[in-house]
């Protein structure tokens, strides 16, 4: 029993390691400007959007710093249906405003760094440390072609596989 136990904890901790890339996340960034409506533009694949499109996320601002999270995305196999996650953001660190924490099934939380925002906040490239999640937000449904590429182009400077990314609308 003592070496299944054993065998169960070095399985968990190997298994919940992750390598990280060195990522700098946006050094100036205004919390109260980013709330409201984002359209998804594009995003690595990922199971918890697999099937969705026209995707949608809105941030709320609450009294206490936290940030309500409310993600939509519409079914490809049935596009009258709609399906909706609710999660809650918060800021670890007030000195790194850009580096937060979202969770949508507490106690667990991911990793969501704002790495490049225009001053505008009209488009921005959302990712994580582990280089397995990546976005590109806008405030349009259709936005400037040549600002998703400067995006996408940032993102493949760091390291990420843009090449693999998917469209998060149906235009």
């Amino acid at each position: 029993m003592k070496h299944f136990i054993s065998g169960i904890f070095t399985l968990f901790t190997i298994s919940c390691s992750t390598a990280y890339m060195a990522l700098d996340s946006v050094q100036e960034f205004d919390i109260e400007k980013y709330m409201g409506k984002w359209y998804e533009i594009y995003r690595l694949p990922n199971s918890f959007e697999e099937g969705l499109e026209d995707i949608t996320a809105h941030y709320e601002l609450k009294d206490d710093g936290t940030v309500i999270v409310t993600n939509e995305g519409r079914l490809k196999e049935d596009n009258s249906r709609i399906k909706q996650a609710k999660g809650k953001a918060w800021i670890p660190n007030p000195k790194e405003p850009s580096k937060l924490k979202v969770s949508f099934f507490w106690p667990f939380a991911g990793d969501y760094w704002v790495l490049k925002i225009d001053s505008e906040y009209t488009n921005a490239l959302v990712g994580d440390p582990s280089g397995k999640y990546l976005w590109i937000l806008s405030r349009e449904r259709k936005p400037d072609q040549r600002a998703i590429n400067e995006l996408k182009n940032y993102a493949s400077d760091l390291g990420f596989d843009v090449e693999s990314m998917v469209s998060g609308q149906v235009y």
